[in-house]
């Protein structure tokens, strides 16, 4: 899967990873100092575990807001920005890859 390949890549180039839980500081930090923020989907959450309404659609705009992208990865058979995910229920979820356009980019290659 792209997102394992751009994790193994960036540790064979002596990236290192950070991950403090909460989704508001992860952002913080990557918006600071560089980098990406992914928290993709997988086999047990196939859409995702972080919810679109508000943790999303807040966090993309912010971050877009301040020179970066943010992008769904694949999610529902294409690539997206997340800010153009159209949520069914207020419940819903989606698949997340959000930071500086270098890195993002990066990992949606990969995806081609």
């Amino acid at each position: 899967p792209p997102i394992l390949k751009y994790v193994e890549d960036c540790k064979d180039q002596g990236y290192s990873a950070r991950y403090v839980g909460s989704m508001v500081s992860d952002v913080h930090r990557t918006l600071l100092y560089g980098g990406i923020f992914l928290y993709p989907a997988d086999k047990k959450s196939t859409k995702g575990k972080l919810r679109v309404l508000y943790e999303g659609f807040p966090m993309a705009l912010i971050t877009e807001q301040a020179g970066g992208t943010s992008s769904t990865g694949m999610y529902m058979g294409k690539l997206g920005r997340i800010l153009e995910v159209m949520p069914e229920h207020i419940h819903d979820r989606c698949p997340i890859i959000m930071g500086g356009a270098r890195d993002v980019n990066t990992v949606l290659k990969l995806y081609a």
